[in-house]
């Protein structure tokens, strides 16, 4: 494919030229079974976000079956998009994932305010949100307020990222057995949760938030019977902001397509296994949260599944909930401050080699500035929750439109490729072309509108940080054109 003469000031023209065919040996290997794939589809979508999203779900529905049916929902919506993402990996299958995807959808300027998103806003809100979750669990059991102040959580954040940024400077790496083993932890943790709420089911106890016997200190809040919030109304459009926020993930298991032994059956299999069981994990958590606390005391609470674990097996379980939870973010965390620096640096690579992002430490292993600087933000963000005195829902406000407007960028590639490359060969295709992928796009538009509609000032500044990248990418063209 040659670049037309119109293209020729263009300095990102070159990326809309049909890549070339890597060799045999450096395409992606077809080894996995449908259970290995399973098993990293349930490990990259369950983490800490079930441990922290449904008080906020709650919050904005008003009974516990509507709580139930949107995190069914978001389970069903979850493998629709897995879908779609499935025939984008299996027919041009890269290690950049979205990132290639949209680049080579809508060319490179896209892509490249992509990777910018995922620096700014994406990778580094989610982990001074993780840094939240972190901080809200345990200073559930350790008053730490006497010394850190009312920011208790903020610092715990900020701490725990420049722990884990001088850990990854050195070169230290969490291994695939590691994280594989963490997940375990995270599910058992999730059975845990429903073992307790079986048992308070078993007991005949009421949920806590009728004042049952022996569970002091769980508030209550009023008006559930109209909504969580107090509103009148449910609010299926914030409820589902957390529910998806929950479900996140998905959209990396989905590129193990082009690692499927079964090209064409084994990654909807492993999709349609994986997210099944972390829908029903998912569930059986907000079943046995309101069974435990009752739905206004899920609604009401900081650290729902180490209150739960208080209220059925004592303060030993809930200690044990609390590790469980510290140890989940712990390890998201650390695999975004691998993964998100790499990301940056290639963009930095692509975009101009004399970048100091662009730099490798090959001493270390580690684009060690990209560190520095996904690790900065992340500490810029978590101050900005702390100004905010949102912590967590500011960080969910923050990157989720942002994040959902790729998303329903990523839908409609699905579309735009069909149609630019009709011919190429696609081992798996979308079922019931093209209303799965218009049914994804019109939900991850919805998602978005509503993260933009029902959210406080944290989208605002997300959409603004968004904007910043563009500017910054249109002036570096600018600049380009007129050094030729």
């Amino acid at each position: 494919m040659t670049v037309s003469s119109g293209d020729a000031a263009d300095p990102y023209a070159a990326a809309r030229v049909e890549p070339a065919t890597p060799p045999a040996g450096a395409q992606p290997q077809r080894i996995l079974d449908v259970r290995h794939a399973m098993a990293l589809c349930i490990g990259m979508v369950v983490g800490a976000g079930i441990f922290k999203t449904s008080p906020m779900v709650a919050q904005s529905l008003g009974s516990p079956g509507q709580l139930y049916l949107a995190w069914a929902l978001g389970g069903v919506l979850s493998f629709v998009g897995g879908l779609c993402f499935a025939e984008l990996a299996a027919a041009f299958p890269d290690a950049g994932g979205d990132y290639h995807f949209l680049r080579r959808a809508f060319g490179a300027r896209l892509g490249f305010l992509f990777a910018w998103s995922r620096f700014a806003v994406i990778h580094t809100g989610s982990m001074a949100l993780l840094g939240f979750v972190f901080g809200d669990y345990l200073a559930q059991v350790v008053d730490l307020s006497p010394w850190l102040g009312e920011h208790v959580s903020a610092w715990l954040a900020g701490g725990l990222i420049v722990a884990l940024t001088g850990l990854n400077l050195l070169g230290v790496r969490v291994g695939l057995g590691t994280q594989l083993g963490l997940t375990i932890l995270v599910i058992a943790g999730l059975l845990l949760l429903g073992i307790g709420a079986g048992v308070q089911q078993w007991q005949g106890l009421p949920p806590a938030m009728t004042g049952g016997p022996g569970v002091p200190g769980v508030p209550v809040v009023p008006g559930v019977a109209a909504g969580a919030s107090g509103a009148p109304v449910a609010s299926w459009g914030t409820a589902m902001v957390f529910v998806f926020l929950a479900y996140g993930g998905w959209s990396d298991a989905a590129t193990l397509s082009a690692e499927m032994k079964d090209p064409r059956r084994g990654i909807v299999r492993a999709l349609l296994l994986g997210l099944g069981a972390v829908t029903a994990l998912y569930l059986l958590a907000n079943w046995a949260y309101v069974r435990v606390l009752g739905l206004g005391g899920l609604a009401a609470s900081a650290a729902p599944a180490a209150e739960s674990m208080r209220v059925v097996f004592g303060r030993g379980a809930e200690l044990l909930m609390v590790g469980v939870v510290t140890l989940t973010a712990l390890s998201v965390m650390n695999a975004i401050l691998i993964a998100g620096p790499r990301t940056t640096y290639a963009a930095a690579r692509d975009l101009a080699a004399e970048l100091r992002l662009a730099r490798w430490d090959t001493a270390r292993g580690t684009p060690s500035a990209a560190v520095l600087a996904t690790s900065g933000m992340a500490l810029a963000l978590v101050a900005f929750g702390a100004a905010t005195r949102g912590g967590f829902s500011t960080m969910v406000d923050y990157l989720s439109p942002v994040y959902w407007g790729f998303m329903t960028l990523s839908g409609l590639a699905v579309l735009v490729l069909r149609r630019q490359a009709p011919a190429h060969p696609r081992p798996f295709r979308v079922p019931l072309y093209p209303l799965l992928p218009l049914l994804f796009v019109g939900c991850s538009a919805y998602v978005l509108w509503s993260s933009v509609v029902y959210v406080s000032s944290g989208a605002i500044v997300g959409l603004a940080v968004l904007a910043l990248g563009a500017l910054l990418l249109w002036s570096h063209a600018r600049l380009r054109r007129g050094g030729r």
